[in-house]
């Protein structure tokens, strides 16, 4: 299965695709809770579907999901991150 540039397999892009990158999602985060519920900024990017880079800038302004320092790095729980991205689900009419 190949992937697009946002982590989602390719098939996520059409409408019959999207239950099985729910599915991929699911399966994704309950691997994360088994071995550490606690992912890298750069694995907190490739779970949402952003770039690194755009995550930090959300961190910086606030606007991100909940994060925490560990040591001098900074950590994303994967509750947090599904908790982020439900609150922002929208219906299908907006942009």
């Amino acid at each position: 299965m190949t992937e697009n540039s946002g982590g989602l397999p390719a098939s996520a892009a059409n409408p019959g695709g999207i239950k099985q990158a729910v599915r991929l999602a699911k399966l994704r985060a309950e691997s994360a809770r088994q071995a550490s519920p606690f992912l890298t900024s750069k694995e907190a990017a490739f779970y949402l579907g952003l770039a690194v880079i755009t995550l930090r800038g959300m961190r910086r302004k606030g606007t991100g999901p909940r994060c925490r320092k560990h040591g001098r790095d900074w950590r994303y729980h994967i509750d947090d991150l599904e908790a982020w991205s439900l609150a922002a689900t929208r219906g299908g009419t907006h942009g």
